[in-house]
């Protein structure tokens, strides 16, 4: 007997970096000691007071059960006196925040909530993978909107309205920019939020890099009135080393909420309350642990720096995030080659732009999440298979 699958998945491949791992387990199994530096995974903790807060929740007899589906009252203030202290936007606790288990499922229920198959969605070339196989996912058609170089990786909304936008329901856009690691400004998050409104299109930000190497944190909801027509997505994964404990949140107006929350309730039971209570903890770090943790992460970028040029890419050094995003050399053959010749030759796994759309074809992109000595070692092996 033969039980065939769903036919949305017919479109559909496991995740790039699932299958890449796979791969690099295997060759470890066989001794070759691969040296990752492909995924954005931290390796650095939550701050102490996180981790004590955490382990002190755990002993509550209460806890262990069901939880809200929209989260404690705390940790919703919490997210709430975060925007306000960070990025100067007022929330309402009660209506206008939803706490998440990461922000990646924030994707797809936000999909469920507001599409329908056949309607369309503008996805960001390069970008974030997950947009365009949970558009898929739920029957919606993808267009890639172009991001080059030349534009500082910045849509070109001219070119966007030329086009037929009568079918498109949603738009994802990701500042700082993963994987480029570009910069919004506030006068971008001003020019996305009235494309929005003057083609009715719902604008989804995510927006989880905000404060890795990166001064200023800058939210969309900045800009007046943009709960009208956005949602934005956060996370504590990469702001405070988290990534395992699966605390996000989304934000936006009380209609497009509710409309999130009908999905939601329906998927998961709620989040562990030993964890809702590190997160509220997490939150009220002080500035001065964002700007230890970027110290380290500053150093690590100048070995990334050395490893790029070692490899003959070219760079911007002003890139926001946990990554380095790079050109290739002219007559390099595309990313997808470079990265494998590299990983069979060297050990040394790099992420190749190809799997981020087209016009990430040239370009590949190294994580910090490697300690110093690991970074290092890599540049050494490269050195010595070059």
């Amino acid at each position: 007997m033969s039980i065939t699958t769903a036919t949305r998945l017919e479109n559909i491949q496991e995740y790039y970096f699932s299958r890449k791992l796979k791969e690099i387990e295997k060759m470890n199994q066989e001794g070759a000691d691969v040296l990752n530096l492909g995924i954005g995974n931290p390796d650095l903790p939550p701050s102490d007071q996180t981790l004590a807060t955490t382990e002190s929740a755990l002993r509550n007899q209460n806890g262990h059960g069901y939880q809200s589906y929209r989260g404690i009252p705390e940790l919703r203030q919490a997210f709430a006196d975060w925007y306000k202290r960070y990025y100067n936007v007022v929330i309402d606790p009660e209506t206008e925040i939803l706490p998440l288990m990461g922000s990646k499922e924030g994707i797809f229920h936000i999909s469920m909530a507001f599409l329908d198959p056949g309607d369309e969605v503008l996805v960001p070339d390069p970008g974030y993978p997950t947009y365009t196989s949970v558009t898929k996912l739920v029957g919606g058609s993808v267009i890639p909107y172009e991001l080059n170089e030349e534009n500082n990786w910045f849509p070109n909304f001219e070119q966007l309205e030329k086009s037929d936008l009568s079918k498109v329901k949603i738009m994802w856009v990701n500042y700082p920019h993963m994987p480029t690691g570009t910069r919004p400004s506030l006068q971008l998050f001003k020019d996305i939020v009235d494309f929005g409104k003057r083609n009715d299109i719902l604008i989804c930000h995510d927006n989880p890099y905000s404060f890795i190497l990166n001064d200023h944190p800058y939210s969309i909801m900045e800009v007046e009135n943009a709960k009208e027509v956005v949602l934005e997505l956060n996370s504590l994964s990469k702001s405070h080393n988290m990534a395992g404990w699966r605390v996000g949140m989304m934000t936006g107006s009380p209609s497009h909420i509710t409309s999130v929350m009908k999905v939601l309730s329906n998927i998961q039971s709620g989040m562990f309350l030993s964890v809702q209570k590190g997160a509220v903890q997490a939150l009220s770090n002080p500035p001065d642990w964002y700007k230890q943790i970027n110290k380290v992460y500053e150093s690590r970028r100048k070995k990334a720096w050395e490893i790029l040029d070692l490899l003959g890419c070219s760079y911007e050094k002003d890139q926001s995030g946990l990554f380095i995003w790079a050109r290739l050399p002219e007559n390099q053959k595309s990313s997808i080659d470079f990265v494998d010749e590299l990983l069979n030759k060297a050990h040394v796994f790099i992420t190749p732009g190809a799997i981020f759309g087209n016009q990430g074809k040239p370009y590949i992109r190294i994580s910090l999440c490697s300690k110093i000595d690991l970074l290092e070692k890599a540049k050494n092996r490269i050195k010595k298979h070059s």
